[in-house]
């Protein structure tokens, strides 16, 4: 049905369809579909936005904290297996939640669908993920290669960072360029995704990082490969040290489950 606009408006703003003006503001959240009450600068709906939690497990590692399901595979100072081969790039991470349920379709809004908006409380919940004690001199976003960045519009990592730059009011930073477009690391191994994005990363702007305590924001952290590349380079190009946060990672321990269901299933 045509748009009922105010009296004194144009006539012709009166054909504008009705689904066009849903595009633009949309009656239903986008994550769970639930019907919007009031004006919003993005269509989620507040119950997504206070819904996801951080991520618990009874064992992390200490220093990429990934999470386990017991503390077997930690050595007695808490390391996994990487980081005791030293295969990661930065001195500790930091990540806010699980990728899955509403947190994924959140950074999924963000990230493909251009609701730019969202890296406001996202953004939130990352600086939720960093203890308050833990100083940094720089954050530095993880950078796109330039074909993906051009085909997106934008870095999500870039809008993120600045939150938490401006939120602990320290410099936001670009040093680093990618100059490998690699391919998807999805459904490689954690060997094959370190070997898939060597070499990937440049500092272009040493003085930006040089003897200085790095911050690198990402969205997602899946075994820590990209991470781990980028903060080589950094360090490499004079970084004191480099932190990894993140806003979300990939937990191994349902993919584990999972897999040991579907064998069970087939027994």
């Amino acid at each position: 049905m045509p748009l009922r606009l105010p009296a004194g408006w144009p006539p012709y703003l009166t054909a504008i369809p009705h689904a066009l003006f849903s595009l633009c503001f949309p009656d239903e959240c986008r994550v769970c579909g639930t019907a919007l009450r009031g004006w919003t600068w993005a269509p989620v709906c507040a119950e997504c936005l206070r819904e996801p939690a951080p991520l618990a497990a009874d064992y992390f590692c200490i220093q990429c904290k990934t999470p386990f399901r017991n503390p077997f595979p930690l050595d007695e100072e808490g390391r996994c297996a990487l980081c005791r081969a030293g295969a990661r790039g930065f001195a500790e991470a930091y990540c806010f939640g699980s990728f899955e349920g509403r947190l994924r379709r959140l950074i999924h809004l963000l990230k493909y669908d251009g609701m730019r908006p969202l890296a406001k409380p996202l953004g939130a919940w990352l600086r939720r993920a960093l203890p308050l004690d833990r100083r940094f001199d720089v954050v530095v976003p993880m950078p796109l290669h330039w074909r993906r960045r051009l085909a997106r519009g934008f870095n999500q990592s870039v809008l993120l960072a600045r939150e938490v730059a401006k939120a602990r009011r320290i410099p936001c930073r670009q040093p680093v360029r990618r100059r490998k477009a690699t391919r998807s690391q999805t459904g490689l191994t954690p060997a094959q995704r370190r070997e898939n994005v060597r070499g990937a990363f440049v500092v272009t702007r040493p003085r930006d990082i040089a003897n200085r305590s790095v911050l690198l924001v990402d969205d997602v952290m899946t075994t820590g490969a990209t991470a781990g590349a980028c903060g080589a380079a950094l360090l490499r190009a004079g970084a004191r040290s480099v932190t990894l946060l993140t806003l979300a990672r990939v937990d191994r321990r349902l993919r584990a489950a999972d897999s040991a269901a579907v064998g069970s299933l087939h027994a």
